[in-house]
């Protein structure tokens, strides 16, 4: 089964664990989403994860949800740029989440990084997904 949108499946997968109070979720591997999930454990918001190999030459992420006084610490996870329309911002655009709470994780060409990274790189890109 092909996805059409393999990130936002990854972040429908972790919204919907941590309405279960799951610890870990598992997501098929590929680049973009480890990227996604470097700045997810550099910004707190998630405890980390690891590579698993399948049998039929596949791997897969399991990833473990961070929780605090039983409370998700993801708030709120949306996917901003889709497939069908891609949201760009350049330096200046770049969207602040919750009043600089959230973090915007950006693509630029320099690689996968949240707003603030962007911003002191003075750098603009595809605005993938926003996390509170």
């Amino acid at each position: 089964m092909t996805l059409i949108d393999p990130l936002g499946d990854m972040l429908t997968r972790i919204r919907n664990a941590q309405m279960r109070n799951k610890e870990t979720v598992s997501t098929p591997a590929s680049k973009l989403r480890a990227h996604v999930l470097d700045v997810l454990k550099s910004e707190g918001f998630i405890r980390g994860y690891t590579e698993t190999k399948l049998d039929n030459n596949t791997s897969e992420f399991v990833i473990e949800l961070k929780y605090s006084n039983r409370e998700p610490v993801i708030r709120e996870i949306k996917r901003v740029s889709r497939p069908g329309r891609r949201v760009y911002a350049s330096v200046k655009n770049i969207p602040s989440v919750a009043n600089g709470l959230g973090v915007s994780i950006l693509s630029t060409p320099k690689g996968v990084m949240a707003d603030h990274d962007a911003r002191s790189q003075n750098m603009g890109g595809e605005v993938l997904c926003q996390v509170f």
